[in-house]
């Protein structure tokens, strides 16, 4: 089975490409920087998009290609298509377009929706932890129910490999919810050293954000409770009604129900990526 994984050199996309080679699977990667891709010889990486001799897609939820590259998909023989969604989703935060078209396509479908990465933690709290083994942010013990990439990547191979998954909408967590004090304590452990938490105003935070430049500067809004899902300030002070932050951190059974196993921890999360906390 030969399968072309878009958005394939990031966190989900990268366990996608290395989940399938490892079951066996033909991969055809597609990524804007092929020469810093750095995957396995056997992975045929492009920078546009090949159907050809495909038979199954992972899509990464670029809205304003997603038409034209599900109709060259169908028009290829491709059968099943695999959307990267958000939990958000679910509980009727927003909608997501990709999500209709995938639908209306006529193919095999699966969405998978996945809440909170706990790779966005690495992106955030990276740079600081690397230069003072410090963390700085808000909402110390508020539990956030975040998702290895792992994880998503574990449905979305499972949904693109066996028989069973069309029309099926999986919304995956972690096993539960993990305070910030929690996930730094986790990290300390996985480094072996002394991580400092330092409480910050929501405007402080904002601040570091928004320095870093990248997904911390682009997320810092919506994260800390200044803007919501369509972009509009926030009425109050997480930006959200307690019912709506509710359903977000319920924890799903959609990981183990699908892949057999239960959710990878924060601490596991940890381990895997201590080399990049470094």
């Amino acid at each position: 089975m030969k399968i072309l994984v878009t958005g394939a050199t990031g966190f989900v996309g990268r366990n996608v490409v290395s989940q399938l080679l490892a079951s066996g699977h033909q991969v055809r990667a597609l990524t804007r920087t092929p020469a810093k891709a750095r995957f396995a010889p056997e992975v045929e990486v492009v920078d546009s998009a090949d159907f050809t001799g495909v038979d199954a897609v992972y899509l990464f939820p670029i809205e304003e290609q997603a038409q034209e590259w599900v109709d060259c998909a169908k028009a290829a023989g491709v059968t099943r298509i695999v959307d990267l969604s958000a939990a958000s989703v679910t509980v009727g935060l927003h909608t997501n377009p990709v999500e209709r078209i995938v639908e209306a396509s006529g193919l095999a479908w699966t969405h998978v929706r996945p809440g909170g990465f706990m790779a966005n933690m690495l992106q955030i709290w990276a740079p600081a932890i690397r230069a003072e083994r410090v963390v700085r942010y808000p909402f110390a013990d508020e539990p956030m129910n975040l998702i290895h990439e792992a994880d998503i990547a574990a449905v979305a191979v499972a949904s693109l490999t066996a028989d069973g998954h069309h029309g099926k909408a999986y919304t995956l967590t972690g096993p539960g919810g993990v305070t910030v004090r929690e996930q730094v304590r986790a990290i300390a452990d996985a480094l072996g050293e002394d991580v400092r938490y330092e409480e910050v105003t929501r405007e402080r935070a904002r601040e570091l954000m928004k320095a870093q430049g990248g997904f911390a500067a682009d997320s810092a809004d919506l994260m800390l409770g200044f803007a919501d899902y369509d972009g509009a300030a926030a009425a109050g002070e997480d930006g959200y009604s307690d019912q709506d932050w509710s359903a977000l951190e319920r924890t799903w059974p959609d990981v183990e129900m699908v892949t057999g196993r239960p959710p990878r921890t924060f601490a596991e999360w940890a381990r895997d990526h201590a080399s990049d906390f470094r």
